[in-house]
């Protein structure tokens, strides 16, 4: 075949370490806007971001010349270090190991994009790890619950 033809759609939810809640309104829509820009320069096509203080959504057109984990892996290293180069938050900016990466068809991807648009409406009832939860097994993931994204107690 002489040309590759592709639709992956992937729909990324990471968090900052510990889940703490430092990403602040005030210059979260910049930080979307940079991470746009590292999505874009790998050739993927943002979809939709959004989040909230303890945790970020994307939907991503995925190309199929980076890995799922090789994408996000440069996601959380530029956009931490943009973080840290800005001084927004007071001590040293990491975001948390592993993330979640769901696919979706295209029939879905409208619901998914309303969904990620809507984070604060959604939190207003349910949190984070409720949420994060209800994905794994929506999508029928196994996980260990000693590490899903929890806060250190």
């Amino acid at each position: 075949m002489a040309n590759t033809y592709t639709q992956i759609h992937i729909h990324y939810v990471f968090a900052p370490k510990y889940r703490n809640a430092n990403l602040d309104k005030s210059w979260r829509p910049d930080l979307f806007s940079y991470i746009n820009g590292i999505v874009q320069n790998h050739g993927h096509k943002m979809l939709q971001i959004n989040g909230m203080a303890d945790h970020v959504h994307m939907l991503i057109g995925l190309r199929p010349s980076q890995s799922i984990a090789e994408l996000i892996k440069e996601v959380k290293e530029d956009s931490s270090g943009w973080i840290n180069e800005n001084r927004l938050v007071r001590h040293h900016f990491k975001w948390q190991e592993g993330y979640g990466a769901f696919s979706h068809s295209k029939s879905h991807v409208q619901r998914v994009i309303k969904y990620i648009q809507e984070q604060e409406t959604h939190h207003a009832k349910t949190s984070f790890l409720e949420e994060y939860v209800d994905m794994l097994e929506k999508f029928g993931v196994e996980y260990d619950e000693r590490y899903i994204f929890r806060v250190l107690e």
